[in-house]
This record gives structure tokens, C-alpha cells and sequence, in this order.
């Protein structure tokens, strides 16, 4: 509809403009007309002692074909008709003195058109005034105004149609796109609409809405986990204390035995604590990027940041940072994300690293360029298995070797998310009793 009024209106303000400018070309024309009927008459009644017989005559056969209403009338210097009778004075004084004082005057009168002369003659100045109607001109006009009205009725239900077609072809991927919306819901936030191939508004519209639902995808993920486990990894260490106290407290025991069980109480209790700080992490994850506005963070800054929180808990030394490669535009080393956020993800990285090689030295490279920002944590430590490098990602999921250290589960699983919430890929490389190597990485065009 949209398009259809607007090449209408197009259509009306051409049309219109060539309606006007014929109208001006053939009213002016007119005027040129009774311009030369006044010349003609003055060489008719003044000129007609002074050209010959044949001359006179060609002026006569032109002079005789009247135009349509024609009047002619000749005022001498009082104002007073000359040649032709005007009994009713045709023209007042005010017009016959204004074509004096202007010595030519045009103007329409009605249907009629007017054209005044001032003429000198060797008789006298007179003023000759022809008045007509160009009903030609104006059948032409009429002819010509319904004509395009006609025309501008049929090429604007012509656009209508017509645009109501390319509408449909056009918005049909947006059609599509609609309808795979639709099939999306919060059970099934993992399926995305089709981009295309296209550069144009449409596929944008599908690439946002995409990465809106990837930030949807993993921020549901992050309360799902956080609902469906916490009830587990809370009850089971709770469930061990009890037992142990009811133990305890259920007949009398030695000293050894009471120390053992507040051992295991404590252990069991550290396990708790370890898993209600996991926890609450994941949950502040979640609250944190479902508020904070995302800002430009130096890649480079956010690691130097990291490393100052490790030496002071470690001292200098055990944490290294090489880097690299830095790109000429600095520009280049800013993410667009979270900072806290950041911190956190690598922060756990780090300190998963330190925990798993028993705080041997931890080696962070640091490359940048034009393309991509990567960042590797190296530890020498305990490695992971081959089958459960897939699986460590995972929420709460430790491997055998793993299950002597403190922890819960959550960190790695927390820190993936974080890097996907923010457009970035994580992979593991590692073998068992070698060391892992944990790759994250940012693309540019992101």
C-alpha cells in the first residue's frame, strides 16, 4: 500500500506538473495570439493608406477569421472609440489607461483573455484591445486533464497489484523467518532461524535474533543448571554430616573416633561451603548478564589485572604471561563484553590450572591481531583423560583423577559460558599426566 500511494503520488505530481505547464504553454500562446490580432487590426484601420492593395488584402483574409467572442476595440488619446462603434464602452477608462501607461497589458477576464497594445500612428496614439476565448485551447485542456485522469486511476491500481506482488516476493524470507520464530519456544531454545546467504535487513534481522537466542539459550541454561543441581550437590554433603553426628551422638565413643568423625563433619563441610560459593557464582553469572551493559574491554588490561590478583596470593613467579603478538590498532585488543564477567572466566581458568598441577607454574600467552584475540592457559599438571575432555565442560562433572582435589564441578562449566555469552570459543587440549592447555578465543568480526 505504502508503495503503491507513494508512485501514485509521484504519478500525480508529474502529471500535474505537465498538466500545468501545457495549461501555462497554451495560455500564454493565446496571448501571443491577440497580441498579433492587435497588430493586425493597426495595419487593417491605421496602415491601410500606406501598403498596397495586395498587402491590404492578405491582411484582410488573416484579419477575417475571427477568433471564438473576439471584440477588438480602438481607443484614441481621449479615450474615445476609433474606426469601431463602442456604444457600451467595451473597456472602462481604468484599462485603457493602464494599457497607455504600460504600453502592453494582459490579463483574463472571465473565460475571455485580454491583450492591450499601445500604438503610435502618424494619426494619433490609440490603444487597440482584442478580447477572445480559446475554446480550443481549452476543449484541448479538458481533453487532456481527463485523459490523465484516466490514466493515473489505471497506473495506480496497476502499481497497487503490482506492488502487492513484489511486496510478497520480497518479505517472503521475512515471511519464513516469521515462521520459524514461532516454532521457537522456551522448551526448545536451542533450535535457530535460517540467516540466508544475503547481506540485506532480513538476514541481519536473523543473525540478531539468533544471538539473542544463544544469550536466552545459555542464560536458561545457567538457571536450569543452577535449579536442577543445587538440590543435589547441597543434599549430599548435608546427608554425610547428619549420618555422622547421629553416629556420634548415638552411643559413647573414644576420642579417636570423636576426632575422625569431626574430621569428616569438617571435610564434608568444606565440600558445602565449596559448593554453595560454585553455586552462588553461577547464580551471580547469570544476574550479572542479564543487567550489566556490555562495554569495550582491553583484552591485555583484563589479563594484567588477573595476574596482579595472583601474584599478590601467590607471590611473583608462578604465574607467567608471555606476550605474543599486539596489533598496531589498539582498537583491536577491546572486546565487547562484560568485564566482571571476564574476570571471573578467567580467573577460574587460572585458578584450575594452579589447583590441578598442586601450584606449579601457570603460563598464559597472549596474541592479537587484525583477525582474532587468543588467550592459552598452560599448567603442567594432572591432565584430563582423552574420553572426558567433551565432558568436563559440564555442570558438576569431575573426572576420576580429578575427584582428590576440592571443588565442585562448576568452574570450568561457568567459564564456558561466559566466553559463548560473549561471542568467544573455549577448546581443550590435554592428555593425561601431561598438562592441559585451555584456548579461549575472540573473533574481530563478531
Amino acid at each position: 500500500m505504502y508503495f503503491a500511494l507513494l508512485g501514485s503520488g509521484v504519478l500525480l505530481v508529474v502529471l500535474a506538473s505537465i498538466y500545468l505547464s501545457f495549461y501555462s504553454f497554451v495560455r500564454n500562446d493565446f496571448f501571443v495570439r491577440l497580441n498579433e490580432r492587435a497588430n493586425v487590426a493597426a495595419q487593417l484601420y491605421l496602415k491601410a493608406d500606406e501598403i498596397t492593395a495586395d498587402s491590404l488584402s492578405r491582411v484582410r483574409e488573416r484579419y477575417l477569421k475571427s477568433l471564438p467572442g473576439e471584440v477588438v476595440r480602438f481607443y484614441d488619446s481621449r479615450n474615445s472609440a476609433a474606426f469601431i462603434r463602442d456604444d457600451q464602452q467595451y473597456w472602462d477608462y481604468k484599462t485603457i489607461d493602464a494599457v497607455r501607461k504600460r504600453k502592453y497589458l494582459q490579463y483574463t477576464d472571465g473565460d475571455h483573455q485580454v491583450v492591450g497594445i499601445y500604438y503610435k500612428d502618424n494619426q494619433g496614439n490609440f490603444v487597440i484591445l482584442v478580447s477572445a476565448s480559446d475554446f480550443e485551447g481549452i476543449r484541448r485542456l479538458d481533453l487532456m486533464l481527463n485523459t490523465m485522469i484516466v490514466v493515473f486511476f489505471i497506473v495506480g491500481a496497476i502499481l497497487y497489484f503490482v506492488s502487492r506482488l513484489l511486496a510478497k516476493e520480497a518479505l517472503s524470507p521475512l515471511n519464513n523467518v516469521v515462521s520459524q520464530m514461532q516454532l521457537i519456544k522456551a522448551t526448545n531454545l536451542n533450535l535457530r532461524v535460517d540467516e540466508g546467504n544475503g547481506k540485506d535487513e532480513i538476514s541481519e534481522l536473523a543473525r540478531n535474533f539468533n544471538r539473542l537466542l544463544a544469550h536466552l539459550e545459555n542464560a536458561f541454561e545457567l538457571q536450569k543448571t543452577y535449579v536442577s543441581n543445587a538440590s543435589h550437590e547441597l543434599r549430599t554433603p548435608i546427608t554425610s554430616i547428619i549420618g555422622e553426628v547421629e553416629l556420634a551422638l548415638s552411643k559413647e565413643r573414644e576420642a579417636n573416633e570423636h576426632k575422625k568423625t569431626l574430621q569428616l563433619v569438617l571435610e564434608e563441610s568444606e565440600r558445602l561451603r565449596d559448593t554453595i560459593t560454585g553455586l552462588m557464582e553461577l547464580a551471580q553469572v547469570d544476574m550479572d548478564y542479564t543487567s550489566a551493559e556490555l562495554t569495550p574491554v582491553r583484552m591485555d588490561e583484563l589479563l594484567w589485572d588477573v595476574h596482579e590478583f595472583w601474584t599478590n596470593k601467590l607471590g611473583s613467579g608462578p604465574f607467567k604471561v608471555n606476550i605474543k603478538h599486539l596489533p598496531e590498532n589498539e582498537a583491536l585488543l577491546s572486546v565487547w563484553a562484560n568485564r566482571q564477567l571476564l574476570f571471573i572466566a578467567f580467573n577460574n581458568l587460572i585458578g584450575n590450572a594452579f589447583k590441578f598441577s598442586d601450584q606449579q607454574a601457570v603460563t598464559c600467552n597472549f596474541y592479537a591481531d587484525e583477525y582474532l584475540i587468543q588467550i592459552q592457559v598452560i599448567d603442567t599438571g594432572i591432565g584430563i583423560p582423552r574420553e572426558d575432555i567433551e565432558k568436563v565442560s559440564g555442570s558438576f562433572y569431575r573426572s576420576h583423577n580429578a575427584r582428590d582435589y576440592a571443588g565442585t564441578g562448576i568452574g570450568l562449566f561457568v567459564t564456558q559460558k561466559i566466553i559463548q555469552l560473549f561471542n568467544g570459543t573455549m577448546s581443550i587440549t590435554s592428555e593425561e599426566g601431561s598438562g592441559t592447555t585451555i584456548t579461549t578465543e575472540f573473533l574481530h568480526n563478531n
